[in-house]
């Protein structure tokens, strides 16, 4: 799925909080620390398979702690050697030859070799269920050189391609390590799963067969909390080190004692989306979705809902981007241009949203703003995130929603008709495939005008960028600035 924000919580999908990327990733044999760390998160993983389960959550706990892949991104959103040391790419583009690390084991012992990255890469295709494999479906052929060479063979070139490989698809699997990847996962990384308390916590300790810079941290605890309030009471009170993502940004000043918090501000590339079920009536109508976008007054909803913490994007490209254009002019607020477009119709619509705060606080301000042009939304939290997932990801059953992408450059979900947005416009997959296969220049050129007509045609709309947001404990160090990758990177995280 594309990354949502929700995902602290969810998968790759839309959750709440947005995930964190980043970290440290040095490869020299120092010893673990004792110590360990309790990190607040909002929205639990059903389970711990990200190869068939959508939602942030589970990559967010799991991919560079637990798995890793040939290559990782920084907190810059730049590409990274991780298990390969360095690549090189023929001069059309097509093939991909990577060296990898030697002496690299996975944390049930068995060695990491160029078999692996064979095995890994074709079970994308073959064993994946979530939609954004399709991805990788540029992949020719996989081939084993010699145990630290694997060659990648594209049909095609793609700028898209290296991207991947950094995100969840890009995860290496031992071939004798995926008989129950709900439950236990395998992996090469400095964490390996070390109690899982269902409904409470998931303990991840470091992996003692690392073949890389052993963790500051011996553990890491992420810890489950059903409400913001909750969740702040627990550092208050010592329960945790650290709130991953704030989730009731109203509430920072109670962590303003710089003798006992520190607070981090950066950016994600979450866009929190109001969607529009292009479908179905109403919406299924292009004048209504964009007297919807016309009804809302960001700045407004954006102060209220989330205590002007994020930014208006007005388009599905977060800043770091280099397509970004700000679209926030495109459908300025304007409630009698909504009427206009409305033609003095009314409708009631259904709201299904996730139960997570973000999604409810900004839903009440759509509610009243809508009110004001004659549309009634009718508010139905759903439980996040087996019954969102259920009901508005996989059925399409709703009329609108707000869900926070946090998936790396996922523009590219508008382009399956079969998506929850239903959206349909040839044109747009046409241009994602020009950029795909085109040089740099030509793939920011058809990027912008992908962007643009997503927000011609009201496809949705995007309320804001989810700030990162994570408070601490004083001495906690290693925190990241930013949020660009699926995965809360806790290697570098350690207590001074």
């Amino acid at each position: 799925m594309r990354r949502i924000g929700i995902w602290i919580a969810l998968g790759g999908l839309l959750l709440g909080t947005a995930a964190c990327g980043g970290g440290s990733g040095g490869r020299s044999g120092e010893t673990a620390a004792k110590e360990s760390l309790s990190v607040g998160f909002v929205a639990e993983p059903a389970n711990l398979d990200f190869t068939s389960t959508e939602g942030a959550a589970i990559p967010q706990a799991l991919l560079v702690n637990v798995y890793e892949g040939l290559v990782k991104l920084d907190q810059d959103g730049k590409i990274q050697p991780l298990l390969a040391e360095k690549w090189d790419v023929s001069p059309d583009r097509k093939t991909y030859t990577f060296t990898l690390h030697k002496n690299v084991t996975f944390s049930s012992g068995a060695p990491f070799t160029a078999d692996d990255v064979v095995f890994s890469l074709g079970r994308v295709k073959t064993d994946w269920k979530l939609k954004i494999k399709s991805q990788l479906d540029v992949i020719d052929k996989v081939d084993k050189k010699d145990d630290t060479t694997a060659v990648v063979t594209l049909k095609r070139p793609s700028n898209g391609f290296l991207y991947a490989l950094a995100t969840r698809l890009g995860a290496m699997f031992s071939r004798t390590g995926v008989a129950d990847l709900a439950n236990k996962p395998v992996g090469t990384g400095p964490y390996q799963l070390g109690v899982w308390k269902r409904g409470d916590s998931i303990r991840l300790d470091a992996n003692p067969r690392y073949w890389g810079a052993k963790p500051a941290a011996g553990a890491v605890t992420l810890k489950y909390f059903k409400d913001a309030t909750a969740m702040n009471n627990a550092l208050l009170t010592g329960g945790i080190d650290v709130i991953s993502s704030v989730q009731a940004p109203e509430s920072l000043q109670q962590f303003a004692d710089p003798n006992r918090f520190t607070t981090i501000e950066g950016t994600t590339n979450g866009e929190v989306v109001l969607s529009m079920n292009n479908g179905r009536p109403p919406f299924d109508d292009k004048k209504v979705r964009q007297a919807v976008r016309y009804a809302i007054d960001h700045k407004a909803l954006l102060d209220t809902a989330w205590a002007g913490r994020g930014k208006p994007i007005g388009s599905m490209v977060p800043p770091t981007d280099p397509w970004y254009e700000d679209r926030t002019g495109d459908y300025p607020y304007d409630p009698a241009k909504a009427k206009e477009l409305l033609g003095g119709k009314t409708y009631t619509v259904k709201m299904r949203i996730p139960n997570l705060p973000y999604a409810v606080a900004s839903a009440q301000v759509v509610k009243s703003q809508l009110a004001q042009v004659g549309i009634t939304a009718d508010i139905e939290p759903l439980e996040f995130p087996a019954r969102w997932l259920d009901v508005v990801f996989k059925q399409g059953d709703y009329d609108m929603s707000i869900i926070n992408h946090v998936e790396p450059r996922d523009m590219g979900i508008f382009a399956d008709k079969s998506y929850y947005f239903r959206y349909d416009n040839p044109a747009f997959g046409k241009l994602l495939a020009s950029a795909d296969e085109g040089s740099e220049q030509q793939q920011t050129d058809d990027l912008k005008q992908a962007a643009k007509l997503l927000s011609d045609d009201a496809a949705a709309d995007w309320l804001f960028l989810f700030p990162n947001l994570i408070v601490a404990k004083k001495g906690v160090t290693g925190l990241p600035q930013n949020a660009i990758a699926e995965s809360f990177d806790f290697t570098g995280l350690a207590k001074q």
